[in-house]
């Protein structure tokens, strides 16, 4: 027996997505060609397990919270529900999808940590980092900005300028400030905890060139290697949404730390739950099992250098196979907002069939780490003529015959038995494809055999020989040939096009359809009247798609900029640019306007409205009825016991929903974009804004 066709235990992840945002296309990229290659594992009769979880620790999923008003544990908690729904009907198949914060999760970064540490792989020291004082918190590079010190551009991040390129400190910026706050950033003193990446120098050089990785990658990480590594800054500290370091009062993993760990919790978690998963079978330093992970080339650094460190550090097993992939482009650009191509799974669920990218994915993946293009004008043609006019074609114009003429029961005989011995026979190669990610070889073999069964449907004419008196076993057996080579088609696919070979298997009435049953016919078989398997792509539906992505650009749930982002233009001076103060008044004008402060009890939403929230407001002994137009910006929930100023003495405003008595006040340019004013701690309704 070959070792294709030794029954292999499998386990397969594929990079946990963060937890603050929607799924998009980019996304898919990997979780799709994941899923296509454990489909085929399945199929294969091996035990293939595929796990996941959503990286739910850190500063930016704390922020993303806060800006939905809800805690880092129930926004996480929705975003997974939300996930685990998208990911279902794009027919991603994990055998357990779950979450980084998790007691599994922090059973095992415990341990691991405590290996690492008891072996003298963790060191500590004091560092001086930059620090927000009025959100009273250390401050990665990236919420950090100011002027480059090099050219002087404005809103340049705290590593980097995206002007000049050059690089430097958060502590070199000119004018610098919190993306967070807006707080002009001091230096603080704090003890963190390294792991001592520079233990593994030696291991590492070895075990990136051990055929586990592409050698592009290699290649890369060799450059690395070869400048020598540096110590890695595995702490954070307090606040920070994730796991206390043991022993470390106030002090917390990195997320990097515990997040690749969070591919082990999974696992564990199923394995709790099932008696045939055994977790040390696979994660003890010799299991003779299979671990691969499919990721993107922007994180290949923690993948191929810190977490297998961290494995044989702590006496696990390293992984089998590293399989990195490029990025997702739309139309040859990256993906955009403004165009619509920033497309969320959701969006994409909401226009078309799931499958149709799938395949189109499929079609273009290679085990190289090429960026993938998606043309929509492409995915149209391409999808429309190989499934809808190849694969599905060659069933619809048999399956009537043998319904209508044989009473649904297929012929004993084959009449192309040359044509289906070629069908068997790309079996292994088909097969080999898959095994080495070559997805769009798999493709181009199958629809090299669709066009050659087509041509064959073509040359025998069975709607002729259908018109032939004495004709009638020459029909059955052509037509019933059609149904085994489209049967055959199916098993190729299936990895693919669940939905699809799902369908297939009821209309053939032939039970699950193994990798092992491309070597067999139906004959003398009943099988169903045939239905449509899969409708041509319209175009109006692509646009459809596009419309309603630059549409969801103005609402808050697919916003996924941070608030480092806003702080920065408030500073940039641009909206001065674009709304110039207006005309001088005189200060009596002014003085007209009675501003207070007012304490949101109550808000909800307004039925049939698209941007309002009806709000009640105390300002100090009396209530105000508002409705304010801040639906894209903020949830009901997350505006209950918020102070907030108003204008008091606008006159009321009879509405279609009710009568507005006043008016909050807020900044922004509208939409998702909008922060209502806050008063610091101290002021209280009804005092008046001076």
């Amino acid at each position: 027996m070959s070792d294709q066709c030794k029954k292999r235990k499998i386990l397969v992840t594929s990079a946990l997505p963060y937890a603050n945002g929607p799924l998009h296309m980019g996304h898919l990229v990997e979780y799709i060609q994941t899923d296509i290659w454990a489909r085929f594992q399945k199929q294969r009769g091996h035990t293939c397990t595929y796990v996941c979880a959503d990286d739910a620790h850190g500063t930016a999923i704390s922020l993303h919270a806060e800006k939905q008003g809800m805690t880092p544990e129930e926004s996480v908690a929705l975003i997974n529900k939300e996930r685990i729904r998208d990911f279902g009907e794009f027919h991603v198949a994990f055998d357990n999808y779950y979450s980084t914060h998790s007691e599994e999760n922090r059973v095992l970064s415990d341990s691991i940590y405590k290996a690492l540490r008891d072996k003298g792989h963790i060191a500590t020291r004091t560092i001086i980092q930059a620090y927000d004082p009025e959100k009273q918190m250390f401050l990665a590079d990236r919420y950090i900005k100011g002027e480059c010190p090099n050219c002087g551009s404005p809103d340049q991040y705290g590593d980097n300028c995206e002007k000049c390129g050059a690089t430097y400190t958060p502590a070199e910026l000119k004018n610098a400030f919190s993306t967070i706050s807006g707080a002009k950033p001091i230096d603080k003193e704090s003890e963190h905890f390294f792991f001592k990446l520079t233990d593994f120098q030696d291991f590492l050089k070895v075990w990136t060139r051990s055929g586990t990785i592409q050698t592009e990658i290699a290649n890369k990480l060799a450059e690395w290697l070869d400048a020598g590594l540096q110590d890695w800054d595995i702490s954070r500290d307090a606040p920070y949404f994730g796991f206390e370091i043991p022993d470390a009062p106030g002090k917390y993993f990195y997320v990097w730390l515990d997040a690749p760990i969070g591919y082990m919790a999974s696992f564990q978690n199923l394995c709790n739950r099932r008696d045939d998963l055994d977790f040390d079978e696979y994660w003890k330093a010799d299991s003779d099992c299979e671990v691969h992970h499919f990721i993107g080339k922007d994180i290949v650094n923690f993948h191929c250098l810190f977490w297998p460190a961290m494995l044989t550090g702590a006496n696990y097993r390293t992984p089998t196979k590293v399989s990195v992939h490029g990025y997702l482009t739309v139309n040859g650009e990256k993906m955009s907002k403004s165009r619509g191509t920033f497309i969320t799974a959701r969006t994409y669920l909401d226009h078309l069939n799931p499958e149709y990218l799938r395949y189109y994915y499929a079609a273009k993946l290679s085990s190289r780490i090429d960026d993938l293009d998606l043309n929509l004008e492409d995915f149209v043609q391409r999808v429309n003529s190989d499934l809808v006019g190849k694969v599905v074609n060659i069933a619809s114009r048999n399956a009537g015959f043998i319904h209508k003429r044989f009473d649904d029961m297929l012929s004993a005989n084959d009449a192309a038995p040359e044509l289906t011995k070629a069908f068997m026979a790309a079996s292994e190669t088909i097969a080999e494809h898959y095994e080495n990610r070559e997805f769009g070889k798999a493709m181009r073999e199958v629809m090299a055999l669709a066009d050659q069964a087509n041509a064959w449907i073509d040359e025998v004419k069975p709607w002729v020989i259908a018109k032939e008196e004495g004709k009638d076993q020459e029909l059955h057996d052509i037509s019933t040939a059609g149904i085994n080579l489209f049967r055959l088609l199916l098993i190729y696919l299936k990895p693919v096009l669940p939905a699809m070979a799902e369908n297939a298997e009821a209309f053939l009435q032939c039970g699950e359809l193994s990798w092992d049953d491309s070597q067999t016919l139906l004959l003398n078989h009943k099988i169903n009247k045939f239905k449509p398997l899969m409708i041509r792509v319209e175009s109006d539906r692509v646009n459809g798609m596009i419309d309603a992505s630059k549409e969801a650009l103005k609402m808050a749930d697919t916003k996924t900029e941070t608030a480092e982002d806003n702080a920065a233009e408030d500073t940039s001076g641009k909206w001065l640019k674009e709304e110039p103060i207006g005309e001088q008044i005189e200060f009596g004008d002014f003085a007209k306007v009675d501003l207070r402060i007012a304490k949101i009890v109550n808000a909800e939403q307004v039925e049939g409205a698209d941007k309002l929230i009806q709000l009640t407001l105390d300002i100090g002994g009396e209530t105000r009825n508002v409705f304010a137009g801040i639906k894209a910006a903020y949830s009901p929930e997350a505006l209950v016991g918020k102070h907030t100023v108003m204008v008091a003495n606008l006159k009321p405003r009879k509405m279609k929903f009710g009568m507005s008595e006043g008016m909050v006040l807020a900044a922004g340019p509208g939409g998702a974009d909008l922060w209502i004013l806050e008063p610091h701690d101290g002021a209280e309704p009804g005092m008046r804004v001076m």
